[in-house]
């Protein structure tokens, strides 16, 4: 079942604010704590904006994009003043001048080709920092306006990861060159460091466990394929049928991340189950479908996988990425060269893919571990019996 996310009026703090609310899910809680401001209320018990109608847009798009449903009830037909009058102290709401300077920006960020998520992130970015300047206009932003503005966030919590804080300086990257202001250098402008964490790596044990448990042959066919092709889940939603070449063994995966086409080779093993699945459910368009015939949702893959990782006995935590982490590392053990892998994933960079590099274990097995020689050594013939190798020492 689709989860529905729920979007209330309310005034908090003497703010008016939007609150969400949902049925404890823990992906719409990832999902909802991943746009930028928002905050926790234990007074209300509820997630909240605070309101504005430059980010109602905002925030409806990104709450809906994983295929979530989102009851904002009246809250689309209550006007600005509306919730003013309710509390006369509010002050956090964006200036005229900055409401027309926010848009410039954003056909500004529509004009270089950016990504629909992309602008619509940086809007929002930008609209957070436009309404702590009150009046000001977001001309006059100053490096110490700045770097006071991301002080206050980092201690707050609401620059909530290292990977939002870049964004942001992105987003600063463009608002500069687009609204001309002379007081920031942008290449002064500094982002943090970016953490580096190893992907979560299934066996292909566990792989194949994990396929037969699935009972459900849309989820299975959907699996394999996630894992046979290294595919991101928004790619397998935006797959059309007529990318698939059975006879060729390939699949042509179009405009993925960075507006790039790239072509990856189907598994024999998987053609079987694809020409089954096929048959059975018979999709129009989309290889994978939602009943009515449309794009399936990336939350409903997400659900089926971690029930079927449950099944399998796997206790890691498993996303549809981890199938494509699991794709590039086994590639590169079984001896692929980084360069093909690279291609096969869609990187842009080499360095991207070299991350695999680490978790492989193709050149680890063969080194051997001191205390395993250690062991071998006082086990050879000549030596003395090893019966206690690890409770006492050994003496001549």
């Amino acid at each position: 079942m689709t989860p529905t996310i729920y979007l209330s009026e309310m005034v908090h703090r003497d703010r008016p604010c939007i609150a969400i609310r949902f049925s404890y899910h823990s992906e719409v809680k990832e999902h909802v704590k991943s746009f930028f401001g928002v905050q926790w209320s234990r007074t209300h018990s509820c997630f909240y904006v605070v309101w504005n109608h430059d980010l109602f847009d905002l925030l409806y798009d990104h709450l809906r994009s994983p295929g979530f449903t989102v009851d904002c009830g009246t809250l689309r037909s209550v006007k600005n003043d509306e919730l003013i009058t309710a509390t006369p102290m509010a002050t956090s709401y964006l200036s005229e001048e900055n409401k027309k300077l926010l848009q410039q920006y954003r056909a500004y960020l529509v004009g270089l080709r950016l990504s629909k998520s992309t602008v619509s992130v940086y809007t929002n970015f930008m609209c957070n920092l436009a309404e702590t300047l009150g009046a000001d206009s977001l001309r006059g932003l100053t490096h110490d306006r700045i770097r006071t503005f991301i002080e206050a966030k980092v201690r707050s919590r609401e620059l909530f990861s290292i990977s939002s804080h870049r964004q942001f300086v992105s987003a600063l990257k463009h608002l500069v060159p687009c609204l001309s202001i002379e007081e920031i250098d942008t290449e002064s402008l500094i982002r943090p460091k970016k953490s580096q964490y190893l992907p979560t790596v299934l066996s292909q044990e566990e792989m194949v466990d994990l396929l037969r448990v699935t009972r459900n042959l849309k989820h299975r066919a959907t699996l394999a394929l996630l894992y046979s092709c290294g595919l991101r889940v928004s790619e397998v939603i935006e797959l059309e049928l007529y990318n698939i070449d059975i006879d060729r063994r390939q699949l042509v995966v179009r405009m993925a991340k960075g507006r790039k086409d790239r072509v990856v080779i189907l598994a024999e093993s998987f053609i079987p189950l694809l020409r089954n699945y096929i048959m059975s459910y018979a999709p129009q368009r989309y290889f994978i479908e939602n009943p009515s015939g449309g794009k399936y949702a990336a939350g409903s893959i997400r659900n089926f996988l971690r029930r079927s990782a449950k099944a399998a006995g796997i206790t890691k935590r498993v996303t549809p990425h981890t199938l494509r982490h699991s794709y590039a590392t086994h590639l590169i053990e079984m001896g692929v060269g980084l360069r093909h892998v690279q291609d096969l994933l869609g990187h842009a960079k080499p360095e991207t893919t070299m991350i695999y590099t680490h978790v492989a274990k193709k050149d680890l097995l063969s080194i051997k571990s001191p205390l395993d020689a250690a062991v071998d050594r006082l086990s050879a013939p000549d030596k003395l019996p090893l019966k206690h190798a690890f409770s006492a020492n050994i003496s001549g």
